[in-house]
């Protein structure tokens, strides 16, 4: 079913017939003023015709017209195609493979160098250093030196007893 609006715009445009028409003018509160309403309407679109119709284009600006159309579709057309094209060829499973290939070979050199060169030595150099030291008997005659070493608990005490000086080369680092 039309809405008031939509009756209104056929019958100014003489679209209503019959029995559309007899039933939409009957409607009207007033016919006169609905009437002369439609005369100023119809004077509107005739003047509106004549003053606001496209003027005539000069072969120089129809032919601009037309290039700048033409670039325009152009452009609109080739720019989806591009961008599809540049990230397929870009990130395509080939080159994906063999970035992948690529840094799990880094990983697996680095991982390789890294565990070699890192080897933990069972005793620390500082007690190696202490156990090779004499005590000098002229400076300590007494001096005695005992070491404890817990495997489980990964821990050694050196108990020395009697020592009243360490010579300085044999300070810890």
């Amino acid at each position: 079913m039309k809405t008031f609006e939509e009756k209104w715009t056929a019958w100014i445009d003489g679209q209503l017939e019959g029995k559309e028409l007899a039933e939409f003018e009957a409607s009207l509160p007033d016919k006169e003023a609905a009437e002369a309403e439609k005369q100023d309407a119809l004077k509107l679109r005739t003047l509106l015709k004549t003053q606001l119709a496209a003027r005539p284009m000069s072969n120089a600006e129809f032919f601009n017209h037309q290039l700048r159309q033409a670039i325009a579709g152009d452009e609109r057309a080739a720019a989806p195609s591009t961008r599809t094209s540049t990230r397929a060829s870009w990130w395509s499973i080939g080159r994906l493979v063999w970035a992948g290939a690529g840094s799990l070979a880094i990983f697996a050199l680095c991982t390789f160098f890294v565990i070699r060169n890192d080897t933990k030595p069972d005793q620390s150099q500082y007690l190696s250093q202490i156990l090779n030291a004499r005590v000098d008997p002229a400076v300590s005659p007494n001096a005695t030196i005992s070491m404890f070493e817990s495997k489980e608990d990964k821990v050694t005490v050196l108990w020395v007893d009697g020592l009243q000086s360490l010579p300085a080369e044999y300070a810890a680092k």
